[in-house]
């Protein structure tokens, strides 16, 4: 929480298993019933929204830029956020559900004046269930 301006309910990352500096991170996001969507998702089949997995595997991608960057969130003095500027080749493969254990796998593409490029992968019990490209910003959030 040091590291991601976000907080309940809109955290949607629950820990990171593995963290290698300005390279990847792997992290999870335990999805349970209880998420407060899920009552207007398809309550009769919940499933996690695609938009929500796309957001997780945001989150996971600002957790690496920060980490390696050395930022933190939680200083009242710093005003620096990761904002999500793109996303590119997004592909659902299956439905996310209740239940389910989302691993949010991230690697650095490439980074330049400040923006980063990253190969997204979400994936439940070792079946990739998302994919996506993602482009994120480092600015001062006072712009």
């Amino acid at each position: 929480m040091q590291l991601l301006p976000h907080r309940y309910p809109f955290l949607l990352v629950d820990r990171v298993t593995s963290f290698e500096p300005g390279q990847s991170i792997t992290a999870y996001k335990n999805i349970s019933i209880n998420e407060p969507f899920f009552q207007g998702h398809f309550p009769i089949k919940p499933i996690f929204p695609g938009v929500l997995i796309i957001e997780s595997l945001a989150q996971a991608a600002g957790l690496l830029g920060f980490a390696t960057e050395n930022i933190t969130t939680d200083a009242t003095d710093n005003n620096t956020l990761f904002y999500l500027v793109g996303v590119d080749n997004a592909k659902f493969k299956q439905p996310v559900v209740p239940g389910d254990r989302l691993q949010l796998q991230i690697e650095v593409d490439k980074v330049k004046r400040g923006v980063w490029k990253f190969l997204g992968t979400a994936s439940v019990d070792g079946n990739v269930v998302a994919k996506a490209d993602l482009t994120c910003a480092i600015r001062d959030a006072d712009l």
